[in-house]
């Protein structure tokens, strides 16, 4: 869902959030912006932040010069579409501290499955947690 797990960092953009011209395209795999150009919208996920890394050729920042960008306030609302379900998931642990995140989780799921089916929760839930908790 993201070009950051098949491409190499400055082959894609990164923007802040989502966007209507950003939508996902199934066909390449990824989001996709008006000029064609693969982008990441979760800035905060993919450890990068926002830049026009593919379609400028902004450097690609050196890990050691930037800390994580923290998800912002619109990453933190519950998204209109499943495609970002996983994103806001992600937003939403990395915002809770250590000894909150069985809390966060519950609410997180709680939240969700008022918009989403409940398998497709879980199923985003599982593939959030295998990677957020290996973090911690």
């Amino acid at each position: 869902m993201c070009p950051a797990q098949e491409l190499g960092p400055g082959r894609f953009d990164v923007v802040a959030r989502p966007g209507r011209e950003l939508a996902y395209r199934p066909e390449v795999g990824w989001r996709v912006g008006p000029d064609g150009t693969a982008v990441c919208v979760h800035p905060y996920r993919v450890g990068m932040p926002p830049g026009r890394y593919a379609s400028a050729g902004t450097p690609v920042p050196s890990t050691t010069t930037w800390t994580l960008p923290a998800p912002t306030a619109e990453a933190l609302e519950l998204p209109e579409h499943l495609d970002d379900l996983e994103g806001w998931l992600v937003a939403v642990l990395r915002t809770a501290a250590p000894d909150e995140i069985f809390g966060a989780v519950a609410r997180a799921e709680r939240q969700a499955g008022e918009r989403f089916a409940p398998g497709a929760v879980v199923s985003a839930l599982r593939r959030v947690l295998s990677r957020e908790l290996a973090r911690r």
